[in-house]
């Protein structure tokens, strides 16, 4: 690949984009992403995909300009763009944009199609699609309008201003706002917790956490259904067994549960 490095590490793959000169999403960005992103249809060893950005002032600029017109070309490269967003939202890995620098348009489109996305002070997120005579393409303004509201995203849409990381987070753009200093270790802390969990745990909630926005009783049946379907485990009995073991259902779960957490994890490893 050239505009992408990738590696694995503990379950954990790290995809750095480095698309000289300023991260723009190219054909040639597209069509990599989209084969990684396949490529992991079926891994079991790849737990959670953290994309990041070589470019100092850039995560991702936004599409391409040059394949936004009506010839055939264009139009397809566009449409592979669509199929990058909806791609990176139908993975079964936990996607995570690590933002430490600008993410517009298109950028922040990839950023919204990510299950988790951090910015530090260094990072701007905006669809100022509207200044060049298009709409959003990459499902910006569908996003905006689930997590803004009917007013915020009209207004931040027509302006297509900048949002900092802090204003992104309050808007629901992105999930949380982290020091550019301290993101490294707070990805490590989150990450060596969540790479721990099963595929089918990150799936599981994927797909509860989807149903309940589109249909809260239809998220609450399937819910129910994996609740039942996870408590006849094997895996479940040994686990539930362990912990009351520990202290759990005792009063040291009120101040030391995850202590009761890790002597539940060192009985099952015996």
């Amino acid at each position: 690949m050239k505009t992408l490095s990738i590696s694995t590490e503990n379950y954990i793959a790290t995809v750095t984009i480095n698309n000289p000169p300023v991260n723009v999403l190219t054909i040639d960005l597209i069509n990599e992403i989209n084969a990684y992103v396949l490529s992991l249809k079926d891994n079991r060893d790849v737990k959670v995909v953290v994309f990041k950005s070589l470019h100092e002032q850039f995560f991702l600029a936004h599409l391409d300009l040059n394949v936004i017109n009506g010839t055939q070309g264009g139009q397809a490269a566009s449409i592979e763009f669509n199929h990058m967003i909806a791609n990176i939202k139908a993975m079964k890995q936990l996607s995570v944009a690590v933002v430490d620098g600008v993410a517009r348009g298109g950028g922040n489109e990839f950023v919204m199609a990510c299950d988790l996305a951090y910015g530090t002070e260094n990072s701007a997120f905006a669809q100022p699609e509207v200044h060049v005579n298009i709409p959003t393409g990459g499902q910006g303004a569908v996003q905006f309008a689930r997590r803004l509201g009917k007013g915020k995203a009209l207004q931040a849409l027509l302006l297509g201003n900048d949002f900092t990381a802090q204003q992104a987070e309050a808007l629901n753009i992105i999930t949380q706002f982290v020091p550019s200093a301290e993101i490294e270790a707070f990805l490590t802390q989150i990450l060596a917790v969540i790479s721990g969990l099963e595929v089918r745990d990150i799936v599981m909630y994927k797909e509860i956490i989807h149903r309940s926005i589109i249909d809260e009783e239809a998220g609450a049946e399937l819910e129910l259904r994996y609740f039942l379907e996870r408590a006849k485990e094997q895996k479940t009995q040994a686990i539930i067994s362990a912990f009351l073991k520990h202290g759990g259902q005792t009063e040291r779960e009120a101040k030391d549960i995850q202590g009761i957490f890790v002597d539940t994890a060192a009985e099952l490893s015996k």
